[in-house]
């Protein structure tokens, strides 16, 4: 055989195995997809059942017992216990409550300094426990901040391993931020129509004032990000920056908007809060498929999707 016809058929070797190569790992890839697409469903169900042993089904984060902890100054214990419970009321009053992880003791704990966040401490794994940080009787203050981090309870981020993570933690902050506004607003209807205190209805007035004033600076900044009315274009725009920031940035603050106006739409898609988080990697893994993993487990509770499936519409993904 000549050297060149030999080189000829080493060369059609080498062909014909890179071929082989390159089928086996598509059909590996396809494998890897299917077996994902298939297992979501299988995946958020079983963590669902291993969840649920841990927590009292007949509580809910609407009817378990709300403690209070911390230095409230010259408070009225009794005084903030009942703007407490009322503020959780006007949150979660008329929402379907779907998880199955739901705290069976709801803590809020007054700190002098610092900023409000949900402690994820490991001494009782079914309390939730919400920090906050008011002036005396600053109760719009108050329910801005207690509504905001109850919406991380109701998302199923109060528990040890919720630790807050890139690059999806921007969207849970912008969720509950819009949920905290809302519940503003309903506040100082429930205010006006029957006051927490004597001859304080028109406190009313200053709750309402509080939220505009949030609104009216969010509203700045998105105008100042180019505006939302394309919503996909935004995201594009500002992707790196609301994804390097795992709080509640400037560009999260402004992305609420859009969610109050679904929730104020829609009321009940807030139900699909309660599907948030309910699988491995949480907010780390990538938009795209925390999309997919939200749906399948609003599927599996059944909740409603109208606001996934709304995000999905703004956001161009399909």
């Amino acid at each position: 055989m000549h050297q060149s016809d030999c080189n000829l058929m080493m060369l059609k070797c080498f062909v014909q195995v890179d071929t082989l190569i390159s089928v086996v790992e598509k059909t590996r890839m396809q494998r890897r997809r299917t077996i994902f697409r298939m297992g979501t469903a299988y995946l958020l169900l079983s963590m669902g059942k291993a969840g649920a042993a841990e927590y009292d089904e007949s509580m809910t984060l609407l009817s378990a017992p709300l403690e209070l902890a911390g230095n409230w100054g010259h408070m009225s214990p009794d005084a903030v216990a009942r703007v407490a419970e009322r503020i959780r009321h006007v949150c979660l009053d008329g929402i379907r409550l779907v998880s199955e992880r739901q705290p069976t003791r709801l803590r809020v704990d007054e700190h002098t300094s610092g900023l409000p966040s949900i402690w994820l401490h490991s001494d009782n794994d079914t309390t939730a426990w919400i920090i906050v940080y008011i002036g005396e009787r600053s109760w719009s203050q108050f329910a801005y901040q207690f509504g905001h981090e109850l919406g991380h309870v109701m998302a199923n981020s109060w528990q040890q391993h919720a630790k807050p993570m890139s690059p999806c933690q921007w969207l849970e902050e912008a969720l509950v931020e819009a949920f905290s506004l809302r519940s503003l607003g309903l506040l100082a209807k429930s205010w006006k129509r029957e006051p927490l205190f004597v001859n304080d209805g028109k406190f009313s007035d200053v709750i309402a004032a509080y939220r505009e004033k949030i609104i009216d600076e969010y509203t700045k900044l998105a105008g100042e990000q180019g505006g939302l009315q394309n919503f996909a274009s935004w995201f594009v725009t500002y992707q790196r920056e609301l994804e390097d920031n795992a709080g509640l940035g400037s560009f999260a603050q402004a992305a609420s908007l859009i969610f109050l106006l679904e929730y104020e739409r829609h009321p009940d898609c807030i139900e699909a809060l309660g599907a948030l988080n309910r699988w491995p990697g949480r907010s780390s893994v990538p938009l795209g498929d925390y999309l997919k993993l939200w749906e399948a487990s609003c599927m599996e509770l059944q909740a409603s999707l109208v606001l996934p499936t709304r995000l999905r519409e703004l956001l161009q993904i399909g």
